[in-house]
This record gives C-alpha cells, structure tokens and sequence, in this order.
C-alpha cells in the first residue's frame, strides 16, 4: 500500500476527516506499517502502550481478562483505531487485541498521535466520541453477558 492509499485509508477515519493532507502524509510516513496473520496478538492486556493501531485491512477481536476467565468484548474492522487508551492515559492496556482474519495496520508512535491531538483540537473531541461510543458498546455486552451468567 502506498502512502497516498494509506492516506485514503486515514482520511476515511472519523478521527482524521478533517485533517490537513500533507499531515496525514506525514503521519502515514512516520508510523510503521505492520501485518499480522489471523490468531496474532497485536498487543496484551495489561502491558504498557507505546502507540495506537489504525486497521487499513482485516478484524481483530477486543478481549478482556476478567475473573471469569477471558471475554470477547468487540469485533474490529477496517478504518478503526484501538490502543488509544494506553497512550492518552499512560496506563497499561485495558484489553488484548487478535487478528481475527490476516490484518494490516498502521502503528502510529504516541508522540506523534499525541501531537497530532495537540495540532488539531477537533481530534480531541472525536476521540471523545469514539471512546463514548466504544464504553456503551461494552456495557451493552457485559449486561448480555451478565443476564446469560442469571440464568
């Protein structure tokens, strides 16, 4: 994939919609393109995070470790970020997250995500957005998962 796909890919994330081309190219640029093949674990619950994945192509499964053993919480796909958390909170990886099929990713560094937040503040809120929307997505599963557990 060429820089100018994997802007294409950037921009088709609400996170980075209104973002100036020339600093996708740059961030395109500056993150390492990484591939996984299907069961690979891009990173593990409760490690420290050093940057955030953005998936051009391919699932991964979000799983948290818990009491009862691990859970499946999300199902991820193209044009989605994860690892955010760890790098906006600096604390450890609130999940581990698999390649559900063969997947290709951008690995964009923390300072440089975290610059990029600073360069545009609607990022910020975006973030916000997504972060909102992912915590109601889990609590709709741990309310399924806890009224299956009751019966």
């Amino acid at each position: 994939m060429s820089i100018a796909e994997e802007v294409n890919c950037l921009r088709r994330i609400p996170l980075f919609a209104n973002i100036d081309t020339s600093k996708l190219k740059l961030l395109a640029f500056t993150s390492e393109r990484l591939s996984f093949r299907a069961g690979d674990v891009l990173f593990q619950q409760d490690e420290m995070g050093t940057c955030a994945y953005i998936l051009l192509r391919g699932e991964a499964e979000v799983v948290v470790t818990g009491p009862g053993g691990p859970l499946a919480v999300a199902t991820l796909g193209s044009n989605e970020i994860v690892g955010e958390i760890a790098i906006l909170c600096d604390v450890p990886r609130t999940a581990t997250v698999r390649a559900r099929t063969d997947l290709e990713t951008l690995c964009v560094p923390k300072d440089h995500f975290l610059q990029m937040i600073a360069d545009f503040p609607q990022m910020g809120l975006e973030i916000m957005r997504s972060l909102a929307h992912r915590l109601e997505q889990t609590t709709m599963r741990l309310r399924e998962v806890l009224a299956a557990q009751a019966t």
